[in-house]
């Protein structure tokens, strides 16, 4: 599963959002994680040699972009998102980072807005956006579309969801986060079904490369394991990352599962994740790749 949720918010509801919020929350994830996108990248680096054009399509606040950047050094890297609080970030991270003279940002819903970039894309990115256009096949037929003969299409999707916690803390039920687990999935379909013109999908991610006249090379997944003890910063994403599942769900938990969440979430309960030697994360991302050969 993995869909993060509540994370991709930005790409089709841009009315009252907090986006300072938003693009902190997911700039801490994504820095969390980055050594997992390292990895996925220095193996994509072994099918994409020497990009000249990266395009990271839903970049949100252009971590992956700059880390993109930092792994092809010799390429032109383009952050495409909706949100243009976001990319401003972004291009921040850019100039911070000292990229910035190959870096550019492009705002606008995908996958229209990929038609105004200047030329073809040697290496097109697309980190769990996807999912979020109601025609997925379409999106990737577009997605290919802009591709250059030889250029790559890599997607983010699908992988298993993140672990914090042991099955038994000790509190409450066992099982807690699996729990929550089915809740997101059914979060996930239901926000499926109500995009705008939704299409439901075997998600076989290279059989619809395919269906788009890409020729599949290759999936892999990459793990991050921060084990306990984990450091403060896991532990605010820890935090940040229950909350917004009490947010979102706390009302169908039944009393024994809220009461516990609520305890896992208070920083003066010695039982909280703020607190315990127990909470860890550990995730796992998958990347399927696929290049234009015509």
């Amino acid at each position: 599963m993995a869909h993060d949720h509540g994370n991709h918010g930005h790409h089709h509801d841009h009315t009252d959002i907090d986006w300072a919020n938003m693009a902190q929350h997911l700039e801490t994830q994504a820095e969390l994680f980055t050594p997992l996108y390292e990895r996925a990248l220095a193996w994509l680096g072994h099918k994409q040699t020497e990009p000249g054009l990266i395009v990271d399509a839903g970049s949100g606040p252009g971590v992956l972009s700059c880390l993109l950047a930092e792994a092809f050094p010799g390429a032109r890297v383009v952050a495409v998102d909706g949100a243009g609080p976001l990319l401003e970030r972004a291009q921040a991270r850019a100039e911070r980072l000292g990229v910035a003279d190959r870096f550019g940002t492009l705002t606008g819903e995908l996958p229209g807005i990929l038609e105004e970039l200047d030329y073809p894309v040697d290496l097109l990115w697309a980190s769990r956006s996807l999912h979020h256009l109601g025609d997925q096949r379409a999106g990737i037929a577009a997605f290919a579309s802009r591709l250059a003969r030889g250029g790559t299409l890599a997607l983010m999707e699908g992988g298993l969801p993140a672990r914090f916690l042991p099955r038994d803390i000790g509190i409450g039920r066992p099982g807690l986060q699996a729990r929550l687990d089915a809740l997101e999935e059914e979060w996930f379909a239901q926000m499926r079904a109500n995009l705008p013109d939704s299409v439901a999908e075997v998600e076989d991610w290279p059989a619809l490369m395919a269906s788009a006249g890409l020729r599949n090379t290759g999936t892999r997944s990459f793990l991050l394991d921060l084990p306990a003890p984990t450091t403060d910063r896991a532990r605010a994403y820890i935090a940040a990352s229950l909350g917004r599942l009490r947010d979102a769900f706390g009302e169908r938990l039944d009393s024994g599962d809220r009461d516990a969440l609520d305890r896992l979430l208070d920083p003066e309960d010695a039982a909280s994740v703020h607190r315990r030697a127990d909470v860890f994360v550990l995730a796992v991302h998958t990347v399927h790749t696929a290049v234009r050969t015509g």
